[in-house]
């Protein structure tokens, strides 16, 4: 069982850490039918028991059965993405409306299905060897306030496809938005044939429904998107985690980069849903010879200088001090660039979505993440030392970073250095998501635990079946 110390450390995790924000209204999503209904009850316990349940129909049948159950995910979950994504600017208060529908958008068309499981053949003068992908059963899924329709679509396509089911925990300021989500989900995999039950999720999420789920003896898997408080608990259950830590993406721009791109890409990456992505562009390194090209090309492209002691104004606005350590202000995570100027008492014209600071590399404008679209800049006196300075802003996370310049040479030491699970190069961040850029799409990226971009794949177990000396034709 989990000790008074570990509930206590959910209680922060899920109250304190998510910055004291109102628990969402315990009234149930628009069209559910209320605890009881197949998918939500009021007791996580009984969650557990009715996703084991649909779990055991799931995996009665066949893969084109549940690849069919995937393409009405998809369909629906594109059908609702602009009311999703309304919903979740209402109830949390980030980000922005049109970012939000193209994430929705993006996890719905390229999170990875079936396809993704598919089993390996080894033979050879001792038979044959079939190794195949399992599900682990019922897994655990602790979502966030960031992405919460986004989060629970990728995670349920990734987790059935690989034939599971899922009880969510959704933090609980995005309660409504994340359970519509899942009666949604719940209604399309139904309508196709599926059993009811393969998602579900308590009533009320709280910090003692988080407790019953990650210390369930029937949940062998959790997945846990969120801060470093709930990704510590979870790792400390004993059970096998898949975990979706923080991280401080800095962006290296050397002499060689195309600056009118570069800058545009800083601009547009930095600003999608107001940085609340975690691969989002948080601080700049960037030559001193480039440097001053750089912030005028971000400014034509809807960034905001500020200088001296607006720079001042927004830091005691956006971040608190405790104790000398700088932590940030929740009220404004998330918030648009002018939202934060009014609040700081910073004037500006125009709409622009990105405030940029020049700073030195120590300023906590580079070295707290932020979430929120404020951008520290440094200048570097050579790419070596602004390696070196994006080293250390990232913090060891091995998350994700960006660089400009077409100097390969330059471009491979800094991702050998960086270390990093996301390294784009010459793009925007939301490319290393696969957002107008190659591969495949996901909102959960385990750096803590190592499987990086997850997919269904992640959520499954290899096993392997061995014929000695037969089944073969040569």
């Amino acid at each position: 069982m989990l000790s008074k110390e570990q509930i206590e450390q959910i209680v922060q995790a899920t109250i304190a850490q998510m910055n004291n924000q109102q628990t969402a209204s315990a009234s149930a999503p628009a069209g559910a039918a209320g605890a009881g209904n197949g998918w939500m009850f009021d007791r996580a316990e009984d969650c557990v028991d009715a996703a084991i349940a649909a779990q055991k129909k799931l995996v009665a049948m066949t893969m084109d059965q549940r690849e069919k159950l995937i393409r009405a995910m998809r369909r629906a979950a594109r059908e609702n993405a602009e009311k999703l994504a309304q919903m979740a600017h209402d109830e949390t208060g980030y980000g922005k409306v049109p970012d939000k529908i193209a994430k929705i958008l993006l996890v719905a068309n390229k999170t990875p299905g079936t396809e993704d499981i598919v089993p390996r053949v080894f033979t050879g003068d001792h038979g044959m060897t079939l190794v195949e992908q399992a599900p682990f059963g019922v897994i655990g899924s602790i979502t966030p306030s960031t992405n919460p329709p986004g989060t629970v679509i990728n995670n349920s396509i990734s987790m059935i496809a690989g034939g599971n089911a899922v009880v969510f925990n959704p933090h609980p300021s995005a309660t409504k938005c994340s359970q519509e989500a899942m009666r949604i989900l719940n209604e399309a995999i139904v309508a196709a044939g599926g059993p009811m039950g393969l998602i579900c999720c308590p009533t009320k999420p709280n910090m003692e429904t988080s407790a019953v789920i990650m210390n369930h003896p029937k949940i062998k898997l959790l997945s846990v998107t969120g801060g470093e408080a709930v990704v510590g608990v979870a790792m400390k259950t004993g059970k096998k985690c898949i975990a979706a830590g923080p991280g401080n993406p800095p962006v290296i721009v050397d002499e060689t980069a195309h600056i009118p791109k570069a800058a545009k890409n800083i601009v547009d990456g930095a600003s999608f849903d107001n940085n609340v992505l975690c691969v989002a562009e948080k601080e700049v390194f960037c030559v001193n010879t480039v440097y001053d090209q750089l912030m005028s090309e971000m400014q034509k492209n809807g960034a905001w200088l500020v200088k001296g002691e607006d720079i001042d104004k927004i830091v005691r606005t956006v971040l608190i001090n405790k104790d000398g350590k700088y932590v940030i202000n929740r009220k404004f995570v998330g918030h648009d660039a002018t939202y934060i100027m009014d609040a700081s008492g910073v004037s500006y014209s125009g709409a622009p979505r990105l405030v940029i600071a020049e700073v030195p590399k120590d300023h906590p404008f580079v070295v707290v993440e932020m979430l929120m679209p404020v951008l520290g800049c440094v200048r570097c006196d050579n790419v070596d030392q602004a390696i070196d300075r994006a080293v250390e802003a990232e913090r060891g996370c091995w998350h994700s970073a960006l660089m400009h310049s077409t100097n390969y040479l330059n471009m491979s030491k800094a991702a050998k250095a960086l270390n990093t699970t996301i390294f784009v190069k010459n793009g925007p961040s939301t490319a290393g998501v696969g957002f107008n850029g190659e591969g495949y799409a996901t909102l959960t990226i385990a750096t803590p635990t190592g499987e990086g971009l997850t997919s269904a794949r992640s959520f499954t177990r290899a096993r392997r079946c061995v014929l000695e000396d037969g089944f073969r034709i040569i």
